[in-house]
């Protein structure tokens, strides 16, 4: 197998922002797998094409890996490119302007999403220079999730399907909203989460609520500093199993303080997940944000799972 090609110079790298959207129903998940479709194995093969003539091919980092099945509408992801790579961007492939200003990184979303093609399930709705200090993950102060479930009180819509889970039984919502703020604050999550090695399972859960919309379907909303691996569909697996009657509202909390996985509850299925948002600081504030969520990391695995470990 030949080596990867070295950059044609050796000149500063420019970062540029990707905001993304995704259907992750035929995905398994965002992570790039060896004989697998993923994400970013995907846009990643889009910019292979993009940049045949000026290698190496930039790879993307990502402010939060979903899992298999996991959607996105405000997924975030960053690449840095040569001199060369990003002067590649500034002249127009086709067509005419029109008197219009033609802006290359602007240009490098259009093109992953000709290559994807009109019906694809994962596209690029923004690229553009990151500000100074900008790192897609370690900048992000928040991720926003949410999850939607029709149960006996909503209408099976068809057109949903996809990104709805069809549950057989009435839930109380208002329970549902008591075991969620039941659940908020920082802590360690190991019971509901699946660990990864050399990986903390401290979080800050900042907003759990549960609402019912005009149709009728539940939906969670639930915000937090960084999510573990099946965190959010575990947490709203306690909450329909105590909106069901199956758990007492109390009794989700007590499950994480005992940081032991349960089977008096069920992981939801991924298709209702959707990453909704990711928040950032103010501009100025980025590179000092990003250096903050690399000490603390490397503190919370440092020190291993307890409330004695800082907030990521």
């Amino acid at each position: 197998m030949e080596n990867a090609a070295a950059p044609e110079k050796d000149d500063a790298l420019t970062r540029l922002r990707l905001d993304i959207a995704y259907d992750g129903g035929s995905f398994n998940g965002w992570s790039k797998q060896p004989d697998l479709r993923t994400v970013q194995g995907a846009i990643e093969d889009a910019l292979a094409i993009v940049f045949r003539r000026h290698q190496p091919i930039p790879t993307l980092t990502v402010a939060g890996r979903t899992d298999a099945g996991v959607h996105a509408l405000g997924q975030v992801a960053h690449l840095d490119l040569t001199d060369a790579q990003l002067h590649s961007l500034d002249r127009p492939r086709r067509g005419k302007l029109a008197g219009r200003v033609y802006d290359g990184p602007a240009s490098l979303g259009r093109r992953i999403n000709g290559i994807a093609g009109l019906d694809s399930d994962v596209y690029v709705s923004r690229s553009y220079i990151a500000p100074d200090g900008f790192d897609a993950r370690f900048s992000a102060t928040w991720r926003r999730y949410e999850y939607r479930i029709a149960d006996t009180a909503a209408p099976r819509n068809p057109l949903e399907r996809h990104r709805t889970l069809w549950y057989p039984a009435l839930l109380d919502v208002d329970v549902m909203n008591e075991t969620a703020a039941s659940l908020i604050g920082l802590y360690d999550w190991v019971a509901y989460c699946k660990p990864r090695e050399g990986a903390t399972t401290v979080r800050s859960l900042q907003e759990f609520t549960w609402h019912r919309e005009d149709d009728g379907v539940l939906v969670a909303r639930v915000k937090a500093d960084a999510f573990c691996h099946s965190m959010v569909r575990s947490l709203v697996g306690a909450c329909v199993a105590a909106g069901q009657g199956n758990l007492a509202p109390g009794r989700p909390a007590e499950i994480r303080d005992e940081a032991a996985r349960t089977a008096e509850y069920k992981v939801m299925p991924a298709k209702g997940l959707v990453l909704v948002e990711v928040g950032y600081p103010d501009d100025a504030e980025l590179g000092a944000q990003a250096e903050l969520t690399r000490r603390r990391r490397t503190a919370l695995v440092a020190s291993g799972p307890g409330m004695d470990a800082p907030a990521l």
